[in-house]
């Protein structure tokens, strides 16, 4: 086996356009990921407002029941099946996406499941003592979430919402399955192409590296000068 670094110079060009997808999905699906995952957190958490104490249990228990069902559902379904329904299943019922726009869904949708974990143990660790003094001031429900709960229970699941974040830019090679030009999309069809899978995939491997390594580094330092 030779090594062909013209290969390398004629890929090059297709590498960039499949990273620029690539960093796409993974932006995208992380907002996804995080916002849709704290909604689930909230809607598994926060009583119905508006109703009374003795109804609310029972109201409470009619959010979380389908919310549980919905979230462990997503969970415990590989991605792979979840972008070949949302792909191929979802058309037949008249309802259609690109195909990048459902990979971006898909992996949003997918991991929300997890950030929704993530942010569940953010709240738990909120000192009781916080809630308390809000109740003590009488904040609004809302107050209470927004300039008490929430900031201190973010704070404190940034380094493991970060590390899904890499979770997710290792799982978007998944996006090729339905004919998204990633960046192992890309690879895969010059390979096809040309008759040389060596050079492209090489560079698509060390690429995830010189990507994720970094980002792992940032999230330790992040992670100890949060703790401090």
């Amino acid at each position: 086996m030779t090594w062909d670094w013209s290969a390398v110079g004629d890929f090059m060009p297709h590498f960039w356009d499949g990273l620029l997808v690539t960093l796409q999905a993974l932006a995208l699906g992380s907002v996804i990921s995080f916002v849709l995952g704290l909604v689930w957190a909230l809607l598994m958490r926060t009583p119905s407002m508006g109703v009374p104490p003795r109804e609310r249990s029972r109201a409470w228990g009619m959010v979380r029941w389908p919310v549980g069902v919905v979230t462990e559902f997503i969970r415990n379904t590989p991605l792979l099946v979840q972008l070949f329904f949302l792909f191929y299943v979802l058309p037949e019922w008249d309802i259609t996406f690109s195909a990048l726009t459902t990979g971006v869904v898909a992996i949003g949708l997918h991991y929300s499941t997890y950030t929704m974990q993530v942010y569940r143990a953010g709240i738990e660790g909120v000192p009781a003592g916080q809630w308390e003094a809000a109740t003590a001031l009488s904040l609004p429900l809302a107050r209470t979430w927004t300039a008490v709960i929430l900031p201190q229970a973010i704070r404190r699941v940034v380094p493991a919402l970060g590390n899904y974040v890499i979770s997710m830019l290792k799982d978007t090679p998944l996006l090729m399955s339905i004919t998204v030009l990633d960046m192992l999309g890309e690879a895969r069809l010059y390979s096809q192409q040309h008759f040389q899978f060596t050079e492209p995939l090489t560079v698509i491997g060390v690429a995830f590296i010189v990507i994720s390594y970094p980002a792992s580094l940032l999230l330790r330092a992040l992670e100890r000068r949060l703790v401090r």
